[in-house]
Parts: C-alpha cells; sequence; structure tokens
C-alpha cells in the first residue's frame, strides 16, 4: 500500500476506533450510573436514546426513507471498498525459490526488491530506481520506476535492465520467467541563475 493510502487508512481506522470507544463507553458509564453533562443525548441509565417522538417525526415524509437507505448504501459501499483495499496485498511478502535438492526457500520480497533496485541503480543513466514485487509466491512480476538522468537514452537502459537486472534475478531465483512492467521518467533540473 502506498504510504499516502496507508497514513490515510491509519487516520480513518483510529478516528472511527475513538468514536466507537467514546460513544460506547459513555453508553456503559450512563447505564452503570454515572451522571452525563447536561448537554449529554439522554440524561439517565432508563432514558432511551432514540425516543419515539425522534424516530417517527420523519417518517410521513416522502424523502426520508429513500434518503436513508441511500445515505446507508453508500456507506456499505465505502466499507467494502476500504475493507479490500486493506485486505489486498500489493506487495509479494516473499518469493520460492528453487534450491535444487528438491525443497524450496523463500526469499524475503523485500530483500529482492533492493537487490533489483540497487541493480538497477548501478546501470549508466539512472539516477535512482525503485522496485515492488506483485503476483503469487511461485509466479512473481516485479513493477519497477525509473529515474534518468538527462543524458540517458530509454532504449538502452530498458535493454540492460532486462539483460543485466532481470535476467540475473531470473537466474538467480530460479525462476523461469519475471516479467517486469517498467516506468520511465527524467530528473527535472531548475534552471540556475549565473551572474
Amino acid at each position: 500500500m502506498r504510504p499516502v493510502l496507508r497514513t490515510v487508512d491509519r487516520v480513518l481506522l483510529g478516528a472511527l476506533g475513538l468514536v466507537l470507544l467514546l460513544g460506547g463507553g459513555s453508553v456503559l458509564a450512563v447505564g452503570l450510573g454515572v451522571r452525563p453533562p447536561s448537554w449529554w443525548v439522554y440524561d439517565d441509565r432508563h432514558d432511551v436514546l432514540l425516543s419515539t417522538a425522534r424516530r417517527t417525526r420523519w417518517r410521513d415524509e416522502g424523502w426520508w426513507w429513500p434518503t436513508v437507505i441511500a445515505v446507508l448504501a453508500v456507506l456499505v459501499l465505502l466499507a467494502l471498498w476500504w475493507l479490500s483495499s486493506v485486505l489486498r496485498r500489493r506487495r509479494l511478502a516473499g518469493v520460492l525459490v528453487d534450491t535444487g535438492d528438491g525443497d524450496d526457500a523463500t526469499l524475503r520480497g523485500r530483500a529482492l526488491e533492493a537487490a533489483l533496485a540497487a541493480e538497477a541503480e548501478d546501470l549508466d543513466g539512472v539516477e535512482r530506481a525503485e522496485v515492488t514485487l506483485t503476483g503469487r509466491r511461485s509466479t512473481p512480476a516485479a513493477r519497477v520506476r525509473l529515474t534518468l538522468e538527462p543524458h540517458a537514452e530509454p532504449r538502452g537502459t530498458l535493454r540492460r535492465l532486462d539483460a543485466e537486472v532481470l535476467a540475473g534475478a531470473r537466474t538467480s531465483t530460479g525462476l523461469a520467467r519475471l516479467p517486469a512492467t517498467v516506468r520511465l521518467r527524467t530528473v527535472r533540473h531548475h534552471a540556475e541563475r549565473v551572474s
């Protein structure tokens, strides 16, 4: 998960947890006999959260039930989207490596990502490289982002990336294939004033 999404996810989870904790704690405290402040929703332990008048206030209005159903449907869809984005793994935790003796070993995904990025940064014309492994443990794929220096030739850089870096990774891990999606960007240099 990207750092921005991870931060948003943590903030939303923290805010939702805090609201649920405060709401549940206040209901429990009032139920145990603690006097709530005068501005609170209900006054004592025998009071109801929603009175009959509050519950039936808008029932006869034509817009009320469609609005309630639409809002609840949107909340359910947002909750499902959020859950799927949290459960979906974007990074591969490990890669199965054939050791040659009939057993398999697991190579940490981040270690292979770091090795691929370091080798890609050693290529001529590459200033920075980021590698993310996706897919399954037995059939990984790589997403590579290269930041090229101004003098770099993109076609040659891609050829060397495939022939040297990705081929070396395939050989060392024993993988038959290691497909890669590569995004290229160039370094942006700001003009400097010369006196």
